[in-house]
């Protein structure tokens, strides 16, 4: 059975591939910020559809909620075969209402995290010759819209360089 590790799983877009991946008989690392959500939804989706859903709590705008995802993806005695890199959130207001500080959080989560995480899944991936990555961007990165676009044009550019290398 293939597992995927998706984050950012507890709501919208992330709870969506988490059903979906579930009901299709996927076994879950699920990745969020909030434990017991996470937990509430590990239980709801084994009992549905009968899969392992394990919990894993990490802030990915910090370094080190990072490293434990990326110390997951690189465990190849329970290996990932799929990740989802779904994490994210925009800042209220314009540009230069925002904190400079929650600017940076923002562009850590969603260029540095969907970096390191990609590279860490790719990996093992790559060593065992199969796997894939799913890197969720936004409309907004064909858009000008401040630090959100401009993170999320990052997710699309580097995730078009990396399937193509």
């Amino acid at each position: 059975m293939t597992t995927a590790l998706i984050t950012g799983t507890t709501a919208g877009i992330g709870s969506a591939f988490a059903s979906r991946l579930a009901a299709d008989g996927h076994n879950l690392v699920l990745v969020s910020r909030d434990e017991k959500r996470l937990r509430d939804q590990a239980a709801d989706l084994h009992d549905r559809h009968g899969v392992e859903a394990e919990v894993l709590r990490a802030d990915l705008s910090e370094d080190a909620g990072i490293a434990a995802v990326e110390e997951r993806l690189g465990d190849r005695t329970h290996p990932v075969d799929l990740l989802v890199n779904n994490a994210g959130f925009g800042n209220n207001g314009r540009y230069l209402e925002a904190p400079l500080a929650d600017e940076l959080r923002m562009l850590k989560l969603h260029c540095e995290a969907v970096l390191r995480l990609t590279s860490a899944a790719a990996q093992t991936m790559r060593a065992r010759g199969r796997g894939g990555v799913i890197n969720v961007a936004s409309v907004a990165a064909f858009f000008p819209r401040g630090t959100y676009g401009a993170s999320k044009a990052c997710v699309v550019q580097f995730t078009q360089g990396a399937a193509k290398d």
